[in-house]
């Protein structure tokens, strides 16, 4: 029997693997790795997670680091336009063109919204934002803890301000590269190679912020899927940030590494970071500005100021931190 010219034909060749999505690591492994960094009773409030390690002698240490006084805001614009990387555009229309009130003085007025837990909006994830196992970190249930009413642990609105040192690991400025390309892991070795190379070091209570490029290589050659694939930290990074006792990490992505090398775990540095370590994220900022600034400097730390809104029971907030160096 003669096959039909669709069985003739030979398979697409599929796609290579994003450069360094290697290693695969199992569920199991991944279990051991999530309980091994675990800090569940460890502060109290525990909603705060993190940020209890973050004291006043912090904040001074990090108010020593401001020589220039030159403030950068690490927020993206606010992006009302649909695109590959904007599923869930943000909301702005005029609510009072000056016609709504008494003639003097007129007022303009406007109204936002937003769903901003994605790609495209700069925000910051509170520990309500992330279950692994059914279980938020602490160990708090997630079904009894977050409802249609809000979350009743772990809210943003626990959380208030963060002002501590900040850390840039600018991995296109190590590698001489303008970004790097989506699916690239940045493993453990890559971090601690960041650090000896941009003079910085990762330590207790400080913001670790990742640059891999997104926004530039964005701007140059086009909005992608992000979801689909991003440049991002292999899980086997977080052991390090654990025992550096770091208070929150973000970067221009949202951390992890995609396409995932979990098995069934889409967002794994998600899982580690907020559901056991307790450390709040920063995902979507555009370090390009700071990214210029750091090298004009000569140097890779600085003060970071993050103001989430005070939305109780909120899961996150926009943001625009602002890095002060």
């Amino acid at each position: 029997m003669s096959s039909s010219p669709a069985d003739d034909r030979t398979p697409p060749t599929p796609p290579p693997a994003p450069a360094g999505s290697e290693p695969a690591v199992s569920r199991q492994e991944f279990d051991a790795l999530f309980a091994s960094v675990r800090t569940w009773g460890r502060w109290v409030p525990a909603d705060r997670g993190a940020w209890n390690r973050v004291t006043p002698d912090h904040v001074r240490r990090a108010a020593a680091l401001i020589r220039s006084g030159t403030a950068v805001p690490l927020g993206l614009p606010w992006d009302t336009r649909p695109g590959p990387d904007n599923a869930k555009p943000a909301l702005h229309y005029m609510s009072d063109l000056g016609d709504v009130e008494a003639p003097e003085p007129a007022t303009y007025k406007d109204f936002i919204g937003v769903d901003y837990h994605g790609k495209a909006v700069s925000h910051l994830d509170a520990l309500s934002h992330v279950a692994y196992g059914g279980r938020l970190y602490d160990g708090r249930r997630a079904r009894e803890a977050v409802g249609a009413a809000g979350a009743r642990f772990g809210s943003v609105a626990a959380l208030g301000p963060l002002v501590t040192k900040g850390v840039l690991l600018d991995l296109p400025a190590v590698l001489g590269v303008d970004w790097l390309e989506p699916g690239h892991a940045v493993r453990a070795r890559d971090v601690v190679a960041a650090e000896r190379a941009l003079g910085v070091t990762i330590d207790d209570g400080c913001a670790v912020l990742l640059r891999s490029g997104r926004f530039r290589r964005s701007r140059e050659i086009g909005p992608w899927d992000s979801d689909a694939a991003s440049a991002g930290l292999h899980v086997d990074a977080v052991p390090l940030l654990a025992e550096r006792a770091v208070a929150l990490l973000g970067g221009d992505g949202d951390s992890d590494l995609r396409p995932s090398p979990v098995e069934g775990v889409h967002s794994p540095v998600h899982a580690l970071a907020v559901a056991a370590m307790g450390v709040p994220l920063l995902d979507n900022l555009d370090l390009e500005a700071l990214s210029a600034a750091c090298a004009e400097a000569g140097r890779y730390e600085f003060m970071i100021v993050v103001t989430p809104l005070n939305v109780p029971g909120g899961t996150g907030s926009p943001v625009n931190p602002v890095g002060i160096l």
